[in-house]
């Protein structure tokens, strides 16, 4: 099974904020492919599918951002299990800037508080991850200010309008790995 897990902070005042767009792209995945409706698994929402040859779990923490990793604990205690092949984290970075992407089989948490709670859980960072940029915060503004506020209008157009050639390098993925997906040309911005 190959397991899609997006971030984000639960509650309708996070919604529309950068910290959010791994949710965003996760609820696409469901709407396109038609997933089963989400129901509650311990402490996030679960919807599995059979895309293709492949079993598909989409997974949503309901934590709070950095304390993400809790809804993985069941996947690091499965030795069938291989975090490596199977585990694709979708979260937002601040060090791309909006309308950028980039995914990768493995690397540091980067500062990003979601991360650091996945490799604390798992322990390690050999997992692939779609970072999808929100842009750098203002020089006058502190960093986690920045990721729980909205978009400008236009830059939240430019990311929703990234996000279905996402759900392509997604699909990739799952069929064929982190450097198929990563070759994938619709990388803009």
């Amino acid at each position: 099974m190959k397991v899609v897990c997006g971030l984000g902070n639960p509650g309708s005042e996070y919604q529309a904020t950068r910290h959010n767009v791994g949710w965003w792209l996760l609820d696409e995945l469901h709407k396109q492919w038609r997933f089963e409706r989400f129901r509650r698994v311990g402490n996030a929402q679960a919807a599995e599918a059979r895309l293709e040859d492949h079993d598909v779990l989409l997974l949503k923490p309901l934590t709070y951002m950095n304390r993400s990793g809790s809804a993985l604990l069941s996947l690091r205690n499965d030795p069938a299990f291989d975090v490596a092949q199977q585990l694709l984290i979708l979260v937002d970075d601040v060090a791309l800037p909006v309308g950028r992407w980039r995914i990768r089989a493995q690397g540091s948490a980067g500062g990003h508080n979601g991360l650091k709670s996945i490799e604390a859980v798992l322990q390690t960072q050999d997992y692939a991850r779609l970072r999808i940029g929100v842009g750098d915060q203002p020089a006058d503004m502190d960093l986690a200010d920045w990721v729980l506020s909205e978009f400008e209008e236009s830059d939240e157009k430019i990311v929703r309008d990234l996000i279905p050639g996402l759900v392509d390098v997604v699909r990739t993925w799952i069929r064929e790995g982190t450097a198929a997906a990563a070759a994938k040309s619709v990388n803009t911005g």
